[in-house]
């Protein structure tokens, strides 16, 4: 799995895991953020959260066709330093509940939303390149997977990131964070409540809040937000190890910056490979087009992640666990898992027996870990915070990658591998059955409250994992495979742009929230995704098509043979 790739594969995915972490640990947080600090509801943040995610996956249509006309490794580094003022001015005290606070926050959102336009497309489109050799161009596929597992290990962490920070920030002033005491501060600072809710619940939790209760109100959230702003920091230091990262293995990608310099000469249109016809070229750009209206409605229902289900998280899902789920809230023991999963493929793949010992002794080491993960931790455990679930898709991407590889890797030994828009299609399928588990689950709830078990996300996430590894790592390689050469950054920046809809889109399940019942808001989503599926099915021939005349890849079985004589 891991040979027969370009270094610059490694080098350009851990600056990505980088950039990643700060992001993800950003995001984790930031509906609760902005609820906590302006005292907004689910329909205003919900809506900003939207605005946002839709703005920082558009833009990369604008960096595309910046870095076509400029440098995609320009655009790569610049974007990294327009990110790091970003966050640094989110990162930044300001008052709560202010105006100028969130026209400061605004702003930042701008140069975090243009900086990953610069960044996020262009450095895929280099991953890409690096497959236009014909040492590698059988690898594209599981190289893309492999870079989008890398994406996720920074993802993974970033939510305890930004819980441990939380939680310094509340334990140094004698709190405890609470899911429900935001909402009652911001209500009783409003004059919308008397405030005894506020104070039962503060009481219950062993906070007294003493004879000024719009004081203690006001120094909880200025608290808690305080917290998130060390979260925000974190993320500037994660964009230095990214740029330190790219900036140190310049060499193992330097053939390929050559090239973009070079575009226009007889070498570089011959690296690109023959000429397209007219034609070919509209072939394939309505081809992709037609994929990324499909796109569209996918991130619609994926990125509910931080909106209905963090909403669902917080009101509706018990703040306990207990059993082996306690565990998966510790992201060590998670880790610990997908260690192990590795190592147990490399057992059964590899044919040296010195790395077959290896293996043999993570793997116990790895069932140690667990077993004492499992006793280290109280039964129950309490306090779980709503962007603690975040952190459950992340973990699956990297430990379900070589499940999917040796998956695909078996049918394509049989000549039976599914292609990329075929994929896309069953991704649809099954984003439909995670949110019909979610419809069930959801049938106990009463308005927008309850306390069901944590055990219905996670098996959300999980069954979303699936739906994702089949098209959005699959989606990324279709795009730079059939892009025409001179258009592979707008194709790129198309798929984010198409993406960026569909992140808009997530505001429409939270202005439901609340207004209808729980389990018609996940029944819709459903409905959306059987009738994605459908379209992509009925469109599959020309799809198809378009592909036709592009160089074929090696099956994915071949990165799965090449693990041989790998050791974890």
């Amino acid at each position: 799995m891991f040979k027969n790739q370009p270094a610059g594969l490694y080098v350009l995915s851990l600056a990505n895991t980088g950039e990643r972490f700060g992001y993800y640990t950003m995001l984790a947080i930031f509906l609760l953020f902005l609820q906590a600090k302006f005292g907004f509801d689910s329909t205003v943040s919900g809506q900003i959260y939207a605005g946002f995610l839709a703005l920082v996956y558009f833009m990369p249509l604008v960096g595309g066709w910046v870095a076509d006309k400029w440098s995609f490794s320009k655009c790569v580094v610049t974007g990294i330093g327009v990110m790091f003022v970003g966050y640094a001015v989110m990162a930044m005290p300001t008052d709560i509940r202010s105006t100028s606070s969130l026209i400061v926050l605004f702003g930042a959102l701008a140069l975090i939303a243009v900086g990953t336009g610069l960044f996020k497309g262009n450095l895929q489109v280099m991953v890409g390149d690096l497959y236009n050799d014909v040492r590698f161009s059988g690898q594209r596929d599981a190289a893309f997977s492999l870079f989008y597992m890398a994406i996720n290990i920074g993802s993974m962490f970033a939510p305890m990131a930004a819980t441990a920070m939380c939680n310094m920030a509340m334990k140094a002033q004698g709190l405890t964070y609470v899911s429900t005491l935001p909402a009652l501060c911001n209500t009783y600072l409003d004059g919308a409540s008397d405030g005894a809710e506020l104070v039962r619940v503060a009481a219950e939790n062993g906070m007294a809040v003493g004879a000024d209760l719009s004081a203690w109100a006001s120094d909880y959230i200025t608290t808690l937000t305080t917290g998130y702003s060390y979260a925000f920091a974190i993320a500037c230091g994660s964009l230095v190890v990214s740029f330190l990262i790219y900036f140190l293995g310049r060499r193992t990608y330097a053939h390929i910056i050559k090239d973009k310099k070079a575009v226009g000469t007889k070498s570089a249109a011959s690296d690109a490979g023959p000429a397209l016809s007219p034609e070919q070229t509209r072939q394939r750009v309505v081809a992709l087009l037609l994929v990324f209206a499909v796109v569209i409605f996918f991130w619609m229902v994926f990125h509910q992640n931080g909106a209905t289900l963090t909403e669902f998280a917080k009101t509706c899902t018990s703040p306990d666990a207990g059993g082996w789920t306690r565990i998966g809230f510790n992201v060590w023991a998670l880790l610990s898992v997908a260690v192990g999963v590795y190592a147990l493929f490399n057992l059964f793949q590899t044919k040296s027996m010195g790395s077959r010992a290896a293996s043999v002794v993570i793997l116990a080491l790895v069932a140690w870990a667990v077993w004492y993960f499992y006793s280290a931790t109280p039964d129950p455990l309490t306090g779980i915070q709503p962007q603690q679930y975040q952190q459950f898709n992340p973990f699956y991407v990297v430990a379900l990658t070589p499940v999917s590889l040796a998956i695909f890797g078996y049918l394509a030994k049989k000549k039976k591998e599914p292609s990329a828009p075929r994929k896309i299609g069953y991704g649809m399928i099954m984003a439909a059955v995670a949110y019909a588990v979610m419809m069930i689950g959801s049938f106990a709830i009463v308005g927008t409250s309850g306390a069901v078990s944590p055990n219905w996300l996670i098996g959300t996430y999980l069954l979303l994992t699936f739906a994702e590894l089949l098209l959005s790592p699959m989606g990324i390689s279709f795009v730079s495979k059939v892009a025409p050469p001179h258009l592979k950054g707008s194709m790129m920046g198309g798929w984010f742009a198409a993406t960026a809809i569909g992140n808009y889109l997530v505001s429409i399940p939270m202005l439901l929230w609340g207004n209808i019942p729980t389990w018609v808001l996940w029944l819709i989503l459903v409905g959306i995704c059987l009738v994605s599926a459908a379209f992509i099915f009925s469109i599959m021939k020309k799809l198809e098509a378009a592909t036709a005349d592009t160089a074929p890849a090696a099956p994915v079985a071949d990165a799965l043979e090449t693990v041989e004589d790998d050791a974890i």
